[in-house]
């Protein structure tokens, strides 16, 4: 069986170079084998160039191979008449509520320009501009999708008014992805009760409750990390149920997964962190009154490549896509295994609770919380 013989790819060149040759009077076959093209290409693009109305040698304004190419392949037939470019950076903020798409916003774009540009025009065009617009626009987050959360590698002193003893607080930053409304609490560790209390407050402060949380792999919250299988810590797990959002656990060295954040974080660095520097603080609710008031100016000010704040973006795009809070605030517990003793009990810090005789031997799971204190058995209390 004879082998098939393979073409090469068609470049800009290699079409002005049909252009010339068919000028010159070749055929199809011709310029199809001195080109090494196939003979269905070398007639597409001599159709594209006798609908685009050229003729060899090009004019001077199709010196630029990416001009030729728009006219060739940005819309097939007769060329556009309303030259009108569409607003782009307003076309990137109306990508970001659910379901709209680059292919409705075309659509509306031609009800009113019917004489415009061609589909295929509109999305490289719009793509181009992705290139070279600033990283507000560099990915595409629909609104209500996720907020990511990371702590700040800078730390806030505080001093003890008693012993003059003093420490550093953490950081805790969190943001929603689409709007880019941003929150920031300070706290004494990143331990679990801190890094939940963070996620909660920060839930709080947005006022409804994403589909996802993008979170940094902190050895309290996630047990492994996986993307797509997370192992969570069963506090960090319940919170989630209660919440009745999904927890996505960044992969190690991933920076990316939580892009947004990273980008935050040094913001709320330079914006509050740096203002507060020269501050002295004797408490940490004194510290957070002044964090809040800077987060505030930070959420209200206008960005400048956006032409809005997070606030009036975050009221425009995003809160309608939350889901609402539940009735009451997640309860911090934490969980414990536990082996029932031959006298009934299980001990659980240094106090007995007696179960069910049947249960000896066997392991249960222990819930604390500052109220209360639950035993499981296979999920029954």
């Amino acid at each position: 069986m004879p082998r098939r013989k393979h073409t090469k790819r068609t470049t800009v060149k290699d079409i002005r170079l049909i252009l010339r040759l068919t000028q010159e009077g070749l055929s199809v076959r011709a310029i199809s084998e001195r080109l090494g093209l196939s003979k269905t290409s070398v007639a597409t693009y001599q159709l594209r160039v006798r609908e685009a109305w050229l003729t060899w040698p090009l004019p001077p304004e199709y010196d630029n191979d990416a001009a030729l190419e728009r006219v060739l392949f940005g819309r097939v037939g007769r060329p556009p008449q309303d030259l009108a470019e569409p607003d782009w950076p307003v076309v990137a903020q109306e990508l970001k509520p659910p379901g709209v798409t680059l292919t409705l916003l075309w659509q509306e774009y031609r009800a009113t320009h019917p004489d415009g540009y061609g589909y295929t025009w509109f999305c490289e065009t719009y793509d181009a501009f992705k290139r070279r617009a600033h990283p507000t626009f560099r990915h595409h987050h629909a609104a209500g999708a996720a907020m990511q959360t990371d702590y700040a590698g800078q730390t806030a002193e505080v001093i003890d008014p008693g012993t003059g003893e003093v420490r550093q607080a953490q950081i805790f930053v969190a943001v929603l992805v689409a709007s880019s409304l941003t929150y920031a609490m300070a706290s004494f560790s990143q331990k679990l009760p801190d890094w939940i209390e963070g996620q909660t407050c920060a839930l709080s402060y947005f006022g409804g409750v994403p589909k996802a949380i993008v979170c940094d792999n902190l050895k309290a919250g996630v047990v492994k990390a996986l993307w797509f299988e997370p192992t969570l810590n069963q506090t960090f797990a319940a919170m989630a149920e209660h919440y009745d959002t999904t927890i996505l656990p960044t992969r190690s060295r991933k920076p990316r997964d939580k892009g947004k954040v990273e980008g935050t974080v040094l913001i709320v660095e330079r914006w509050i962190l740096a203002r507060l520097r020269n501050r002295r603080f004797f408490g940490l609710g004194e510290l957070n009154t002044a964090i809040a008031i800077l987060l505030e100016d930070l959420n209200n000010r206008v960005m400048r490549h956006v032409g809005k704040s997070r606030r009036q973006l975050f009221e425009e795009i995003e809160r309608a896509a939350l889901a609402p809070l539940p009735s009451t605030p997640f309860e911090y517990a934490e969980w414990k295994t536990a082996k029932v003793h031959p006298d009934y009990h299980v001990e659980v810090d240094k106090t007995f609770y007696s179960v069910p005789h049947r249960l000896i031997g066997r392991r249960v799971d222990v819930r604390l919380t500052h109220r209360t204190v639950e035993i499981f058995y296979v999920g029954l209390r």
